[in-house]
């Protein structure tokens, strides 16, 4: 489970405002890559909270909705995004990235240090440790990858409702059975990933 070890680690060495880093979204074929950045007051982080918090992509729907709400009441947190045609013009890795950086810059109060989900530095200006599954080990960016999560599924889901053929608020964007059969009935839309090989062999045709 999740803890504050690499946080108290580089408390250690002084750096007291530490930010954990996630991204959502590098593997489907449509929409923005959403990133989340969070700050946690260890002193006053509810403990029921603490308990629960887990890799993402463990917990349920219902309950990762559940701690969204909570977790937004009680963390310092800013989300940030790269667009369709910022992940087409420079890469997905170089979009998420961007998109780390727009995060940890929207913070109210700026980290003195990040812990970055992966084995990538996105070159945030700050010290910065990459955490391989870093989301089932440190609790800053286990919450940063539950409200990135969370905040990029209610994104698809709201894009769905303007094109409701991909079923987009059941897959998240990913290239599922639906979602392949709706590129092929109906085509490729704004939000496709034009980059992405299946959608650019689509176009090809």
């Amino acid at each position: 489970m999740p803890d504050f070890s690499l946080e108290q680690a580089f408390q250690k060495e002084g750096y007291q405002l530490v930010a954990g880093v996630d991204e959502v979204g590098r593997g489907p074929w449509a929409g923005p890559v959403v990133t989340c950045a969070v700050i946690i007051d260890q002193e006053t982080f509810p403990k029921e909270l603490f308990d629960q918090l887990d890799d993402s992509k463990k917990l349920s729907e219902k309950k990762r909705e559940a701690l969204y709400v909570q977790l937004q009441e009680h963390v310092i947190f800013a989300y940030g995004e790269a667009s369709v045609d910022e992940i087409d013009e420079l890469n997905i890795l170089q979009a998420t990235f961007l998109a780390m950086r727009r995060a940890v810059q929207g913070l109210s109060q700026q980290p003195d240090a990040v812990l970055v989900d992966g084995n990538k530095d996105p070159i945030l200006g700050l010290p910065t440790q990459t955490v391989v599954k870093g989301d089932g080990k440190s609790l800053s960016i286990s919450a940063a990858s539950i409200l990135a999560k969370v905040k990029r599924d209610h994104l698809m889901k709201s894009l769905a409702e303007d094109y409701p053929h991909y079923a987009w608020e059941k897959n998240a964007g990913y290239g599922t059975k639906a979602h392949q059969n709706g590129l092929a009935e109906n085509g490729v839309t704004p939000h496709h990933r034009k980059s992405f090989k299946p959608i650019a062999a689509l176009l090809e045709t």
